[in-house]
């Protein structure tokens, strides 16, 4: 909202959120990827360890935990239950803060909860507390695939292609950092943590941003989601494509 209405520049969103917006009459591009899934880095769903839930089968009728409805979290359990032939409905998902997961789940609350591939630190924290147990993770439905995606205005790309290239490039340089330098990007996050009043401890345990070198996207980041949309029917075939959303260089090429 706060992008759509011109009071920020930069948003980011999980790409399915990010399409939902664009259908919804936003023109939005999606700049890089902000965070994806890979062998590395995960959304994982987890039970007590003497749940009698085994897998994806076992989730319909049970409450899920997740940090919103009609991003990723949403979209992987809809799209596990739609892949093991059930209705993508079945489950029941309400939303819980990430600080908060491991509280719910163990307190019985909710039957799983599900850490976000951007939550590793409370994933880590959770774990290490033992009594749980993973049941499945998103690139076991996804494979390894963007997650979410940094969004700019086209009007404000269009008006401002130096700017945005600049940022794109450097936010490209950022995250290629923070993977070949793990143990220093885990130490600026303690620092962050601990002048917030919060947890420095956790930092320990984030898993890295899931990206590509140099910040890439693939087609498929997209495609995989308006496949989904459309088979949803909030999208016509041939409504959008990856080409529509994705920025171009040729968009942000020097003036």
């Amino acid at each position: 909202m706060a992008l759509a209405g011109g009071s920020v520049e930069i948003g980011s969103a999980a790409t399915s959120a990010v399409l939902n917006s664009i259908i919804g009459g936003n023109d939005f591009v999606a700049a890089y990827p902000t965070q994806g899934i890979n062998d590395q880095v995960q959304s994982i769903f987890y039970v007590l360890e003497d749940s009698p839930i085994q897998g994806v089968e076992d989730l319909p009728g049970k409450t899920v935990a997740v940090n919103t409805l009609g991003a990723h979290l949403d979209y992987t359990v809809r799209e596990a239950l739609h892949q093991k032939g059930l209705d993508q409905n079945a489950a029941n998902l309400i939303t819980v803060p990430g600080p908060q997961l491991d509280q719910v789940l163990r307190s019985g609350q909710v039957d799983v909860a599900a850490f976000g591939y951007w939550q590793t630190t409370f994933e880590g924290a959770a774990r290490e507390g033992g009594g749980i147990r993973a049941i499945f993770d998103d690139t076991d439905v996804l494979g390894e695939i963007a997650g979410g995606f940094t969004v700019l205005r086209r009007d404000w790309v269009e008006a401002h292609p130096q700017a945005a290239r600049i940022w794109v490039e450097q936010s490209a340089r950022a995250l290629d950092y923070a993977r070949e330098n793990p143990d220093e990007t885990r130490a600026v996050m303690a620092r962050a943590l601990e002048e917030r009043g919060e947890n420095p401890e956790v930092a320990a345990f984030f898993a890295g941003y899931g990206v590509r070198e140099g910040g890439r996207a693939i087609p498929r980041d997209i495609d995989f989601w308006i496949e989904v949309l459309e088979r949803e029917g909030k999208l016509q075939p041939g409504q959008l494509t990856s080409a529509d959303v994705l920025l171009s260089d040729d968009t942000v090429a020097a003036k």
